[in-house]
C-alpha cells in the first residue's frame, strides 16, 4: 500500500529558489509555508498555507485535470499525479517545459522537489505534533 501523507507539515528548509524572479524570490524567502495534506486512498487535497497567500489543489491519482495556479504564478496547465513507488510524482503540461513536482517522506520529514525548465528547487517539512 502507498504511503499515507495525511497531516500538517511545517517548512524547515528551502533550497535553490535563485532561478525565480527577484520579487517572487524575496517574498518566498520570507514565508514559512505549512502544508496540510488530506488523503483518502488515491484522493488528495493539498493546502499550502502562508501569511501571504494560500493555495489548494485536489486530485485523484492517475486522473489528469486542468489546474489553475491562482495565488502562485497564475498559470493554466494540465496536471496528473501518479504513484512512483511511495512517492507522489506530478507532471504539468503547459506554457513552461519540464514542470512538475515530487513528494516523498523520510521518517517525520516530507520532501518536495519542484521542477521548472532546468531549475530544481527543494523543500523539506517536519510533521507537526
Amino acid at each position: 500500500m502507498p504511503a499515507d501523507y495525511s497531516g500538517t507539515w511545517d517548512l524547515i528548509s528551502n533550497v535553490n529558489f535563485e532561478g525565480i524572479d527577484f520579487a517572487t524570490r524575496k517574498i518566498a524567502g520570507m514565508l514559512k509555508p505549512q502544508k496540510v495534506i488530506e488523503q483518502d486512498g488515491d484522493s488528495f487535497t493539498i493546502k499550502t498555507l502562508t501569511t501571504f497567500r494560500n493555495y489548494t489543489c485536489s486530485f485523484r491519482i492517475g486522473v489528469e485535470y486542468e489546474e489553475v495556479t491562482k495565488g502562485l504564478d497564475n498559470r493554466k496547465c494540465q496536471t496528473v499525479v501518479n504513484w512512483d513507488n511511495s512517492r507522489l510524482a506530478c507532471v504539468q503540461r503547459g506554457e513552461k517545459k519540464n514542470r512538475g513536482w515530487t513528494h516523498w517522506m523520510e521518517g517525520d520529514e516530507l520532501h518536495l522537489e519542484l521542477r521548472c525548465d532546468n531549475q530544481v528547487c527543494k523543500q523539506v517539512y517536519n510533521k507537526s505534533s
